[in-house]
């Protein structure tokens, strides 16, 4: 049986380990802390909150292997007429306006280059309102502060997903801490070992796999071309009591960011009679968390008048390139960071060359290495056999 090393207890990090152990190989994983799950980690107390806003997208490669393998359900979708809200020009719209859905049909089925920016590419074809806006909308799957100065291509292809119809979001009940410990449980029951506290400094012998952050990454390999391509952003939390219900989702046109009440379609993540948001916008370049925070108040104010008086929980807190790779003009996911770094050693997170939305390119990577270090033994024993005497 082949050995394998995984670096990360992250999604990629255990999703690597399923995959390597369904193959055969005798796995080990080391977590540099105490508990498993990297970002994908929800606060326990009063309010379950995931350290910024998750969702699942259940038409996505990653879904279907979850799914696969029972692991995927039980999940909450989007409830059927749940209140949706955005903002445009200040004030609260329950209806987008046909102008702007007619723009969003165009956009939706146009092809979009990679090497124009949104905007330039979204502009004459929809006008320069309908283009900031549909810009703006892709906050809630970009988190960047001005999506429309991406690709037209990474855009538009978000934006497709996001808009969807039925919704194909999905939650997690308790939040991402619940996807973690089925992946956690089902690699157990694979014989994968799992260490935790386990800090590794120098890299142990091949096959590893780094499913841990570019910062790391970098530190591990000595790399410093290993560099993250991802945004800023501030996220706020907060839980109201009474058993008034806020909108679902009140996405902002005017400006990139969101607002969406998880305990809709998961009531777990609060006490009986109240409710738990979780918002989120990008930092603009120079801007304090203190701004962006009063950013996000103001479109609660809008979204759902009278939370200041409902509020019993609060927490806020910036993410610095912990929101998935973003593509520039020119750029796209086969131009990151490649995951098979040489040498036996690959590199997985949501920052590398791998395909998908958000979680999904951690999935893709993880899958691709282990597909990769798997050919490379079979090809070596084959090697081996011809040579045989």
């Amino acid at each position: 049986m082949s050995a394998l090393t995984v670096i990360g207890g992250g999604i990629g990090g255990l999703v690597t380990s399923i995959e390597a152990a369904e193959r055969g190989f005798d796995v080990e994983l080391h977590e540099a802390k105490a508990y498993l799950g990297g970002r994908a980690v929800t606060t326990r107390g009063a309010f379950h909150a995931n350290l910024g806003p998750h969702v699942l997208y259940d038409d996505g490669p990653f879904w279907e292997w979850l799914d696969t393998r029972h692991l995927a359900e039980p999940a909450a979708r989007v409830p059927k007429l749940a209140p949706l809200y955005f903002r445009i020009d200040g004030r609260r719209r329950r209806v987008l306006p046909v102008r702007l859905l007619g723009a969003l049909r165009r956009i939706r089925a146009a092809s979009a280059p990679q090497e124009t920016s949104f905007h330039d590419w979204a502009e004459p074809l929809v006008g320069a309102t309908s283009a900031r806006q549909i810009a703006n909308f892709a906050g809630v799957v970009t988190f960047d502060h001005d999506p429309g100065r991406l690709a037209a291509a990474f855009v538009q292809q978000r934006v497709h997903r996001a808009t969807a119809f039925p919704p194909r979001a999905r939650y997690f009940p308790g939040g991402w801490t619940t996807l973690v410990d089925r992946l956690a449980r089902h690699a157990a029951r694979l014989g994968v070992t799992i260490c935790t506290d386990s800090h590794v400094t120098a890299l142990p012998d091949p096959p590893v796999v780094l499913a841990v952050p570019m910062r790391a990454a970098r530190a591990l390999l000595l790399d410093d071309s290993l560099r993250e391509r991802g945004t800023s952003v501030a996220c706020l939390d907060i839980g109201l009591r009474g058993p008034s219900k806020p909108p679902l989702i009140v996405s902002d046109l005017d400006a990139s960011g969101f607002v969406e009440t998880f305990s809709i379609p998961d009531p777990s993540l609060a006490p009986e009679h109240h409710h738990l948001i979780q918002s989120q916008a990008g930092l603009r370049p120079g801007e304090s968390l203190d701004a962006v925070v009063g950013r996000l108040e103001e479109l609660l104010d809008v979204g759902i008048p009278g939370w200041r008086e409902r509020e019993a929980w609060r927490r806020r807190y910036r993410l610095d390139d912990n929101t998935g790779a973003l593509d520039l003009p020119g750029q796209s996911w086969q131009t990151r960071a490649r995951v098979d770094r040489g040498n036996g050693r690959f590199l997985v997170n949501d920052q590398v060359a791998a395909p998908g939305l958000l979680s999904e390119v951690s999935w893709a990577a993880a899958t691709a290495a282990v597909a990769d270090i798997d050919r490379a033994l079979v090809d070596a024993s084959t090697a081996a056999q011809r040579h045989a005497p």
